[in-house]
């Protein structure tokens, strides 16, 4: 019997983050299938994509500032996408590129990493993106239209799969669909064990506010204890007016030094909600436990007590009494290690494969 023919499917390929690393490890699996998007910058991704082979809509070729000025356009440039020949699609996905119609007789796996925010949570979307004050006047216009599309588009999806319970039960709440859940993939191959131990805690994230990182400054501000703030965005200015000495703000560093903090830290904090969350298990890989917010994915990957601990209430009071009780010694690194280990590349592949492999 002949390999099925495989067509990969993503929103848009215009900043590197969590998606297209979800991207690469399957690319690795199925290297010669190509990629269909909406837009494609390639200055913006790494230089390896330019080796791919990678189809963007019509929508590659407008001229425009912002692609947020496209939103009406996207289900358009999903739908125009020729997919025909292809047996199975696999589309991995935070918005529109589940919508792509599906040949006769082909399958169509979505990989969701959530149903659209901006459709379904729109009041949360406009809040954590702080949305100009013309886009969040114009928006509103295309919500109810933008949803019915969605609504439709999900189901010409064959099955869906999750990256966790919470985007499971969103998927269920905006599609009525169930989804199989699969973890993203974590890359711990690159990350060494370490029982070194630094003074410092640790954030390693993008500085926005819905991260809740000002949560952590507050803390630790009355701590007095080193917080080490990795990353940079658009909150950094208001938060190092914020912050005391104790705090210090590195900007962004490379994936080298990152592996440095992580390796040496106390223990990373992480104090926003996310709908899965690469970072903690990225510290527990290290060898170093996590002290996080109890909601959204961390609820699913981390285990009081032996991966880290859990501040139950998003307040400055809830994380600074979690890091005074806070003993680094207890937690053991070749346990975190395996426990991370549960969430690598090799486990998302073969759930993956398995999926795939199963009709």
């Amino acid at each position: 019997m002949s390999s099925p023919r495989i067509a990969l499917v993503v929103s848009w390929l215009n900043q590197y983050g969590g998606a297209e690393r979800v991207l690469d490890v399957v690319h690795a699996m199925f290297p010669d299938a190509p990629v269909f998007t909406s837009l494609y910058w390639a200055a913006a991704m790494p230089a390896a994509y330019r080796t791919w082979d990678i189809r963007a809509s019509f929508l590659n070729h407008l001229p425009v500032a912002s692609s947020r000025m496209l939103l009406p356009l996207y289900p358009a440039a999903f739908e125009s996408l020729d997919l025909r020949g292809y047996d199975l699609l696999l589309s991995i996905t935070s918005a529109f590129a589940h919508g792509v119609r599906v040949p006769p007789g082909a399958r169509h796996i979505c990989y969701c990493l959530t149903p659209a925010r901006f459709l379904w949570n729109y009041a949360d979307y406009v809040e954590r993106e702080h949305i100009g004050r013309l886009v969040r006047w114009v928006l509103p216009l295309f919500i109810a239209p933008l949803r019915a599309w969605d609504r439709r588009a999900a189901a010409r999806v064959t099955e869906f799969v999750a990256i966790s319970q919470v985007v499971r039960e969103r998927i269920a709440n905006y599609y009525q669909r169930d989804a199989t859940i699969i973890h993203p993939p974590v890359d711990t191959a690159r990350l060494t064990v370490s029982t070194t131990r630094d003074d410092y805690f640790l954030i390693l994230s993008r500085l926005v506010p819905y991260k809740r990182i000002d949560l952590a400054v507050q803390a630790f501000n009355r701590l007095g204890v080193p917080l080490v703030i990795a990353g940079d965005g658009r909150d950094r200015a208001r938060l190092q007016a914020m912050a005391k000495s104790n705090i210090r703000f590195l900007g962004r560093v490379s994936d080298a030094s990152a592996r440095e903090l992580l390796a040496r830290c106390r223990a990373l904090v992480f104090p926003g909600e996310e709908d899965f969350g690469l970072t903690p298990l990225e510290a527990n890989a290290s060898g170093k436990p996590v002290i996080a917010f109890a909601g959204g994915g961390a609820l699913e990957t981390l285990v009081p007590g032996v991966t880290g601990e859990f501040f139950y209430e998003p307040t400055p009071d809830a994380l600074e009494h979690v890091v005074r009780a806070f003993d680094d010694a207890k937690y053991d690194a070749w346990t975190m290690r395996r426990h991370a280990d549960q969430f690598n590349v090799a486990v998302f592949q073969e759930k993956l494969r398995a999926l795939i492999q199963h009709r």
